[in-house]
């Protein structure tokens, strides 16, 4: 379901996150105004409002902290991102040459931008990993074991580059773990069930001005729900309108397959 939420365009996000539930909370108000009246409502106003407060304060830190999280490890996949942008050009520079194992690296570096760019980011988006990524990672290393052996650079730059094509899988493999969602289903429970409690609370209030009532209720709603959508925003963050865009890898291809002179 988050998947689902997430991949959404996000006026279709809001629409039915937080539009139709604030409508829905709105609309129940006024029904159970009329049904049971504002002056028997107005009976639980003293209770109700030390019992929400609690309620409210509960909910609250449960969606900051997950905002807070969510939004950290998004930033974890950024990083993870530059991160291997940046090993794949230093391991450019390092292995510039005319030799035919330099060359065969740098067809092999080519080749991974080429396809992490063009078939993972869409495969991410839908939470998978491209075979051809996969193979072409192997050809790097095939390209860096061959480098190796050629005895054209010494032992110090060749551990420097293993370091490096190491330093890009690893990333790699936080960026495809972090593209599955950051927030356990059992959060996404709690979270749920916690803003349906949080706004479903104010029913319970009567006031003289059913106008007043009604629009606090959509304002609460409208902010619980808000809150909603930036978690579904940047849970998967590779999928949707709000996504982690493979910018540094294309700019490094750029600087690849960038003529001389």
């Amino acid at each position: 379901m988050s998947y689902f939420l997430s991949s959404l365009p996000l006026w279709q996000l809001i629409l039915l996150v937080v539009v139709i539930p604030t409508a829905v909370a709105m609309a129940a108000q006024v029904l159970i105004r009329k049904w049971v009246g504002a002056d028997k409502l107005a009976r639980n106003n003293e209770i109700a409002g030390f019992k929400f407060a609690t309620v409210g304060v509960i909910y609250a830190v449960l969606l900051a902290f997950v905002v807070i999280a969510v939004w950290e490890k998004f930033s974890d996949a950024q990083n993870a991102v530059t991160e291997e942008a940046g090993a794949i050009a230093a391991l450019h520079h390092f292995t510039e040459g005319k030799e035919a194992e330099t060359v065969a690296m740098q067809a092999a570096l080519s080749k991974y931008l080429t396809t992490a760019i063009d078939d993972e980011w869409p495969a991410m988006g839908r939470e998978g990993e491209s075979p051809a990524t996969d193979h072409a990672l192997d050809t790097l290393y095939q390209a860096a074991i061959a480098l190796n052996r050629s005895g054209s650079m010494g032992t110090a730059s060749m551990a420097e580059i293993f370091r490096l094509v190491d330093e890009v899988t690893a990333a790699r493999r936080v960026r495809l773990h972090l593209a599955t969602g950051l927030v356990p289903n059992v959060i996404w429970i709690a979270l749920f069930m916690g803003a349906l409690l949080t706004v479903g609370f104010t029913l319970f209030f009567g006031s003289e001005n059913p106008v007043a009532q009604v629009s606090m209720t959509g304002v609460l709603s409208v902010l619980v729900t808000t809150g909603l959508v930036v978690i579904l925003s940047i849970d998967h963050p590779f999928t949707g309108p709000v996504y982690i865009h493979p910018d540094p890898l294309a700019s490094v291809l750029t600087e690849i397959v960038k003529p001389p002179g």
